[in-house]
């Protein structure tokens, strides 16, 4: 298979925002309703203009209960109007190839190009065992498999591709998809694997460990050699289709924002030290001491507008620059809690970043500024109509 052509990615401009969606979900709950508030959430934030969604793939743990990220896309889809929807990620040692771009065409089509494609090697061990796969394989396994899906995806004659795990023969997809588009972002957490791939093939970058203090001290690392596996290759890395991922939660003051999280947060830290062996806080249950750590070490953000405005500049100084930044979600909070935090980062937070609120301000301050000169005018030109009545009538303006 020759190299494919660079994945088309958005145009630089204002930063994005968006939701990564795992999920997580404490074990304990009805699973039917957990799934119901996942689907009302991106509802939410298509309304309240959130640019994208990416939805995970697990298949063990009890906490991350999508299955199948295309089905759940196909389901939303037909809920929103505009957000853009992703897997995250689809992992590709799971699929076969042709069966995977196969389906991601047809969403393509029924999302009217809203689709995207996150690929990675899959995230949890236990799910790898369940299918006899090694994990010391995976990251080698998803490299071949997105080679065979961009070739499918990208190119016009049929692939033919034999590995140790999957073979295709004179292969080739009946629907391209829409409008011949389909964004592919690569998840990269700590090792260079993601941005080598995503490199090599011109992909996005979809950065799931951002906040993390290993991931945040990798971001200008990782983007090294995005560029230099892009030239090494002939395509081309687009900081525009750059995403970063990291969880918040806001509310009016830091003081509410810690109160919130009592609900939920040691459950959430919990699965990553007792289940996905990822030791992401100190090993404790107490809200406030997990709080304090959270937003002492960068992971994430707990408190007020401003503090989630620090952080995103933050990771922009820290990167170089980046297209998406995309908050983690999660059950921190209770429903209400959480739905008022998006609405807090969609009305206070995104506008500092996409200048949307600035003209308002601009405009404001000059009316006021010119407002004498304005007040005036408009009280002569009423007094001249008045002045221009009594003349008319013959009467004395004022007059009985």
């Amino acid at each position: 298979m020759s190299t494919p052509a660079p994945s088309p990615a958005p145009a630089a401009g204002p930063p994005r925002f968006g939701i990564f969606l795992a999920p997580f979900h404490p074990v304990g709950q009805n699973p039917t309703l957990a799934l119901e508030r996942d689907l009302d959430l991106v509802v939410h934030l298509d309304a309240l203009g959130f640019d994208e969604a990416w939805i995970g793939e697990h298949h063990s743990a009890g906490f991350e209960i999508i299955a199948s990220p295309e089905v759940f896309i196909a389901t939303a889809a037909e809920r929103t109007r505009h957000i853009r929807l992703g897997t995250g990620v689809s992992s590709l040692p799971y699929h076969h190839p042709l069966m995977l771009a196969d389906r991601m065409v047809l969403l393509s089509h029924l999302t009217r190009g809203r689709v995207m494609l996150g690929v990675g090697p899959g995230a949890l061990p236990s799910d790898a065992s369940m299918m006899g796969i090694e994990v010391a394989r995976q990251r080698d396994m998803m490299e071949e498999s997105l080679e065979a899906v961009l070739a499918l995806l990208r190119g016009d004659e049929p692939v033919t591709a034999k590995t140790g795990w999957f073979e295709l023969r004179d292969a080739r997809l009946q629907l391209r998809p829409y409008r011949g588009e389909l964004e592919v972002a690569v998840a990269a957490m700590v090792s260079p694997s993601g941005p080598r791939a995503a490199g090599r093939f011109g992909c996005s970058l979809l950065s799931l460990g951002a906040t993390q203090t290993a991931g945040f001290d990798a971001l200008g690392y990782h983007w090294g050699v995005m560029e230099e596996r892009a030239a090494q290759f002939g395509t081309t890395a687009d900081r525009a289709g750059w995403r970063l991922v990291g969880p918040m939660h806001l509310a009016e003051t830091r003081e509410q924002a810690a109160r919130d999280v009592a609900f939920g947060l040691a459950d959430w830290v919990g699965y990553f030290q007792k289940v996905a062996a990822l030791p992401i806080a100190p090993d404790t249950d107490d809200p406030d001491a997990l709080v304090e750590a959270i937003n002492a070490t960068g992971l994430g953000v707990i408190g007020t507008p401003d503090d989630a405005i620090a952080q995103i500049q933050r990771l922009a100084e820290q990167s170089g620059g980046f297209g998406t930044y995309l908050l983690m979600a999660h059950d921190w909070a209770d429903t209400a809690q959480t739905r008022r935090s998006y609405e807090l980062f969609a009305r206070y937070v995104a506008p500092v970043f996409q200048g949307s609120a600035a003209t308002l301000a601009a405009s404001r301050d000059w009316a006021a500024e010119n407002r004498p000169r304005f007040i005036g005018a408009a009280t002569e030109a009423i007094m001249a109509k008045v002045q221009q009545q009594a003349d008319e009538s013959g009467a004395t303006p004022g007059g009985s």
